[in-house]
């Protein structure tokens, strides 16, 4: 039990649950329900206040006792998922991944969503059949993957880590979930092999030969970066290319080419013609 100097939980007339009252660490009085009918589980919730405000965390709880999970997602994508803030691609996994985490974690409280629930979530998920809507009407598919499944628990643990760093809750509970499958070469990437590189470059035709020879040799996202590309942004003479929107604030600069890519380049200028972009529409269709 705790010190009554500490706090105190009551009854009161006008509600079924017991009520907490104590002293935050200014020293001024707080109030508030505890949600709980049983005086043990109200003590408990007691003195989960009395160590949040021990630990400087007491505003971020009461912050996250009453913002719902439904309210943040929202503010979320407005605010911390669209362009330009982050990519039209990575928004739109965002908004996917909520379709299912909705009506699960929406009408919960932030502060009050834990490890097992997010478990549990996931567990469920993993039974599910994938839905689609069809002419006939919605048919399901096979078990849904467990890729998709760690996908969406990525967006739920980037969405909490917000609203931990804006003080809604005091800790993510994502950190202490256990994914109860074992992901086999996820987010392994295949590193090319020169001998890989020659091999598909003695089949394709000469833009594509170029536009291969220019990824590998620059680093250069594909549709952020080059696709938009203009023949004014290369500079063969001084050997660079200015990127003037990427992914990243960081990525607008000014990037040297090697010897290859400078020779991509010019050919591929060459071949695009009249067209003000390096690799024209043309070819992009093709």
């Amino acid at each position: 039990m705790a010190n009554k100097h500490d706090g105190v939980v009551y009854k009161r007339n006008d509600s079924e649950f017991w009520w907490m009252r104590y002293r935050d660490k200014t020293g001024s009085r707080r109030m508030e329900s505890t949600h709980e009918t049983d005086w043990s589980e109200a003590q408990k919730r007691l003195r989960e206040r009395l160590g949040f405000r021990d630990n400087n965390t007491l505003d971020a709880v009461r912050k996250g006792s009453q913002m719902t999970f439904g309210e943040w997602a929202e503010f979320f994508l407005e605010n911390y998922s669209k362009p330009p803030i982050r990519a039209k691609g990575t928004h739109e996994a965002n908004q996917t991944a909520l379709k299912s985490l909705r009506p699960v974690f929406g009408p919960m409280k932030l502060a009050d969503i834990d490890a097992t629930d997010i478990e549990v979530h996931l567990r469920r998920r993993l039974q599910q059949k994938k839905r689609v809507r069809r002419k006939a009407g919605v048919a399901e598919l096979g078990t849904l993957k467990a890729t998709t499944v760690h996908q969406e628990f990525r967006v739920l643990r980037r969405i909490l880590n917000v609203a931990v760093r804006k003080k809604l809750c005091p800790a993510n509970p994502c950190a202490g979930v256990e994914f109860p499958v074992i992901l086999k070469g996820l987010f392994r990437p295949h590193y090319m092999t020169w001998s890989e590189q020659t091999k598909i470059e003695e089949h394709a035709p000469a833009y594509l030969r170029n536009v291969i020879r220019i990824l590998t040799e620059t680093g250069l996202r594909v549709y952020k970066e080059l696709a938009p590309m203009k023949k004014e942004q290369v500079d063969l003479e001084n050997k660079t290319v200015f990127i003037t929107d990427s992914k990243t604030p960081t990525g607008v600069a000014e990037a040297p080419l090697t010897d290859i890519a400078v020779e991509a380049f010019r050919s591929q200028i060459e071949l695009a013609g009249p067209w003000a972009l390096v690799v024209s529409q043309r070819q992009e269709a093709v």
